[in-house]
């Protein structure tokens, strides 16, 4: 299963319970504010790094950009651009947007 989620860390809880539900194998796409969660010195880095064993995450490198933060990308978490965005929702059966 793909998971979606575009709240940023620091308002919502989406990342956190999105972590928490997404089962061994599964796919996390970080896109718009979330990808704040996919950066360096932040309250959600632990939570992070922790489920990168267990779950692929991805963070959309525009939206990266446009936040200013692609230098500051967690190791291990794999930067997309849009067809890659697209790639991952035909690679994947399901999906789910966390809202």
């Amino acid at each position: 299963m793909l998971h979606i989620v575009n709240k940023s860390p620091f308002e919502k809880t989406t990342l956190a319970s999105c972590l928490a539900h997404a089962g061994p194998g599964a796919a996390v796409l970080l896109i718009e504010d979330a990808v704040y969660g996919a950066t360096t010195l932040n309250a959600a880095e632990g939570a992070l790094k922790g489920a990168l064993g267990r779950v692929a995450v991805y963070a959309l490198g525009p939206d990266l950009e446009a936040r200013g933060m692609k230098e500051r990308v967690i190791e291990g978490v794999k930067v997309v651009d849009y067809a890659g965005f697209v790639d991952l929702v035909a690679e994947h059966k399901t999906s789910q947007s966390w809202l």
